[in-house]
């Protein structure tokens, strides 16, 4: 199972790594908090003092248009933020 999916790099996430060294990923629906922790530490080299983690459900809407009712969907996900040691570090953007 493959746990990490992606970082999240919005303003919002970057502001909150730059002051409270707080990184956010999107994760695995499945994934319980130590494997989370354990799959961040194996890719980036770095130790994790917290986990914390947000699930997200589908989110459905619709909309009145002249062809009629249009349906679209937004899929679920999980969001993990994690908090790192004192000194610690992940740059994103060293293999561009």
């Amino acid at each position: 199972m493959n746990i990490l999916i992606k970082p999240i790099i919005t303003e919002k996430a970057t502001n909150d790594s730059e002051l409270n060294n707080r990184y956010t990923f999107v994760v695995d629906k499945r994934a319980n908090k130590l494997e989370i922790k354990g799959a961040i530490e194996a890719a980036y080299g770095v130790a994790i003092t917290a986990v914390r983690t947000m699930n997200y459900p589908v989110q459905r809407n619709t909309k009145f248009t002249k062809k009629g009712m249009v349906t679209g969907m937004k899929g679920a996900y999980k969001k993990a933020i994690v908090q790192l040691a004192e000194g610690e570090t992940i740059d994103f953007y060293n293999n561009l």
